[in-house]
């Protein structure tokens, strides 16, 4: 067996804790240190892990060959690209970067220096996404809504880059990276500068349609995606990783008395139960090992990052669209 991985991990807030947590205790991989700007909350971490505290992002990266990077959106680029120009291959935290600009950097720097760039879009590992995986065949009609009660995290940029563009990825994802060619977007900005909640009908080369809403604004925790195929339809809870395929018995034969249950065949769907985090940490050093496939390039990371900038500026042109004030 080959050694142990060394990764770091840059940004321990709220999310980069929780990689931190994973990254300490997961096979194939060993946690050499991290770091944050925050001098008080690097050093808790530090503690809490039993990992080493770095003060110093350049240190780290000499000690480690990959790193999970969970720092505000804003400072993607400029930490992802230090880290790939170092030799090190990079997790990066979805949304890849905030402009276009900024994501090529990402994965032109990744090619010249042979590394490996992952995006962190976290609902590919989704256990109800990985249980419809075996049965999709070509969606055509896709419907998503991702609600979720308002948190000051993540509204550093508009609800479209920090909750829809997990829906945008999963919907290119199903789609085959078919290139949108008509996005249509309406939003409204109420607790934050930005979009607080945003819809946005979006149709594709290939003639399938997605509805996509995301709100930040929500008394409750929603995530359900529906898939409508021409055999059958798939009804997928991602908050708690559960679903059902709904598809026709290929041997039913139209009757006077006949029931839907006759027509229709119920698949509950399952898979095994298992952290999408940890199973999204796991699959970036099997990667960077050699050992799998990349789960997300940062070419796809790129595509869903522009077709997330393509729906606000849809909302930008929507008459219905409403911002407070300057």
């Amino acid at each position: 067996m080959s050694a142990p991985l060394p990764v770091g991990v840059i940004g321990v807030g709220a999310l980069g804790s929780h990689h931190t947590r994973h990254l300490a205790s997961l096979p194939g991989a060993e946690l050499i240190g991290i770091y944050d700007l925050n001098p008080a909350r690097l050093s808790e971490m530090a503690a809490k892990f039993n990992t080493r505290a770095f003060h110093d992002v350049d240190e780290l990266l000499s000690r480690v060959k990959a790193v999970s990077v969970a720092v505000p959106t804003p400072a993607h680029a400029e930490i992802g690209v230090r880290a790939l120009q170092a030799g090190v291959s990079v997790l990066m935290e979805k949304p890849l970067a905030v402009t276009l600009e900024e994501a090529d950097r990402l994965v032109n720097a990744a090619g010249r220096h042979g590394v490996l760039l992952q995006v962190g879009h976290i609902e590919r590992f989704n256990r109800a996404v990985r249980a419809a995986q075996p049965y999709l065949s070509e969606p055509r009609y896709m419907e998503s809504m991702r609600l979720s009660p308002f948190q000051p995290r993540g509204t550093d940029v508009a609800v479209i880059l920090d909750l829809m563009i997990h829906d945008l990825d999963l919907v290119l994802h199903l789609v085959g990276g078919q290139p949108a060619t008509d996005v249509r977007a309406s939003g409204v900005a109420v607790l934050s500068p930005h979009l607080d909640m945003a819809n946005a009908r979006v149709e594709f080369a290939n003639g399938a349609v997605a509805n996509v809403t995301a709100s930040r604004m929500a008394r409750d925790r929603i995530r359900k995606l529906r898939i409508f195929e021409t055999t059958g339809y798939f009804s997928l809870d991602l908050a708690t990783g559960t679903g059902d395929y709904m598809r026709l018995r290929p041997d039913w034969k139209p009757s006077p008395d006949i029931k839907l249950e006759d027509i229709v065949e119920r698949i509950v769907l399952d898979a095994p139960e298992a952290d999408a985090l940890r199973l999204e940490l796991d699959s970036f050093v099997q990667a960077v090992r050699g050992e799998v496939r990349t789960g997300v390039t940062g070419e796809e990371g790129r595509a869903a990052l522009a077709l997330a900038l393509q729906v606000v500026e849809a909302v930008n042109r929507s008459p219905v669209t409403i911002v407070p004030p300057a």
